[in-house]
């Protein structure tokens, strides 16, 4: 079942961004790059899933389902966009408190390579899992390389916003990027 060890790749890539975000979020005291990070674990929900679904989509035919059970990976894409939904709104609520108390950023070169490196490592996955989709007929590893494009994107995003808080002094421009990547995974989730 090539389509598993997909699956467990992106499990992989998440534990290890889920780390390096994390670190940059620890060590700049930026809101989007916690954003960034929660979206991370978010990616392992999802692939884990996706992985019991697709399991459970390969199982032979049953009394119970004469046809099979390849429609179980409908569920793991439905439920990627409802998680996805979930963060957003976590991510809206923390940049909320952030706009309302804000504070200094620190570290950021180092937060922001550890936020860049990340991306590379989503980025190798979700072309991989899109590559993957499309010669397996996976709705389950095309929905997971989808959210991980979105993840590659929005991190850019944030690292680029995140770097530009000093330069124009502008503390709010955290807490905004982090409710513009809660709005656009929410994009996505739809």
């Amino acid at each position: 079942m090539k389509v598993a060890r997909y699956l467990q790749l992106s499990i992989a890539a998440a534990l290890i961004t889920i780390a390096l975000k994390t670190a940059a979020w620890w060590l700049t005291g930026s809101v989007g790059l916690l954003s960034d990070a929660m979206e991370s674990f978010v990616n392992l929900a999802a692939a884990v899933f996706a992985l019991a679904m697709v399991t459970v989509a390969h199982a032979p035919a049953d009394e119970d389902h004469p046809f099979g059970h390849g429609k179980a990976e409908y569920f793991s894409s439905g439920f990627e966009g409802l998680l996805i939904l979930g963060a957003a709104l976590a991510i809206i609520w923390a940049a909320v408190q952030r706009l309302l108390a804000p504070q200094p950023l620190e570290a950021l070169g180092l937060g922001v390579a550890l936020s860049v490196v990340s991306s590379v490592i989503n980025g190798g996955v979700a072309w991989m899992l899109l590559r993957a989709a499309r010669e397996h007929d996976s709705i389950a590893l095309e929905a997971d390389g989808r959210h991980l494009m979105t993840d590659v994107w929005t991190s850019i995003g944030v690292a680029g916003g995140v770097l530009l808080v000093p330069v124009t002094g502008w503390l709010w421009l955290d807490p905004v990027l982090a409710i513009a990547v809660a709005l656009n995974i929410t994009r996505e989730a739809w």
